[in-house]
């Protein structure tokens, strides 16, 4: 009797992992469908004219909380001041 609760104890956890996966690979196909309606988005904009790198970089300093961002644009200021670019 203990190798028949052996045998379900196994069941049951190949079917969570069975489960796990399943689910991961749903995740990941969706992840690739809005990656590819990400770059759809930024190519419509590029076709508009607008400069994607310049979206791409207001995209990344909107995802910071302001500290973040003040900090960010003050070492970017430092380091353009100890070039002479300032």
């Amino acid at each position: 009797m203990a190798d028949e609760s052996t045998d379900t104890s196994q069941t049951v956890a190949a079917g969570q992992l069975r489960a796990f996966i399943e689910r991961i690979e749903r995740l990941e196909e969706e992840k690739a469908n809005i990656a590819e309606d990400i770059r759809q988005v930024y190519s419509e904009a590029k076709g508009t004219g607008f400069d994607v790198p310049a979206i791409r970089q207001i995209v990344k300093l909107r995802k910071a909380d302001q500290a973040e961002r003040e900090e960010a644009e003050a070492l970017l200021d430092l380091y353009k001041a100890a070039l002479g670019m300032v």
